[in-house]
């Protein structure tokens, strides 16, 4: 039988469907909101005080959350402030690609009509040695995973 190793949770790319989302673009320290759950609606029958009846409802995702080395010149940063600071909102495609040890995609989670919610960098400090980190939060309608 051969032996499964399982992924390395530090091997990642992101890639977007942004226009001018180059090369420099897929590199990010963190990624994080992967994960899905199915909300449900509770309901109590007349009569009866034991428990109540859970019903599933509908499937709802977290915001998307990925960290990099801010980049200072940066086609996605453009669309985040196209769609925050001018309401000019293009939603986009986001693929977070988990890679094997040639580099190839092992498993791809593709989050569809992602939009831009939240940018930040870092605190900046002259007592610390930190690089300036670049936070996204994105909203998204829903992702599917692809091997």
């Amino acid at each position: 039988m051969a032996q499964y190793d399982p992924p390395v949770g530090f091997h990642f790319t992101v890639e977007f469907d942004v226009p001018g989302a180059g090369d420099s673009e897929i590199r990010f320290q963190q990624v994080s909101g992967l994960s899905m759950e199915l909300q449900t609606e509770t309901l109590n029958e007349g009569g009866e005080n034991r428990f109540s009846h859970k019903f599933p409802v509908r499937a709802s995702y977290p915001d998307l959350v990925l960290k990099r080395g801010l980049l200072v010149d940066s086609a996605v940063r453009k669309w985040c402030e196209n769609a925050i600071l001018d309401l000019d909102i293009q939603p986009a495609t986001v693929w977070v690609k988990i890679l094997n040890s040639e580099h190839q995609p092992l498993q791809t989670y593709a989050f569809f009509r992602a939009w831009p919610k939240k940018w930040t960098i870092s605190d900046l400090n002259a007592e610390n040695s930190s690089l300036i980190i670049e936070s996204l939060e994105l909203s998204y309608q829903y992702f599917k995973i692809e091997n």
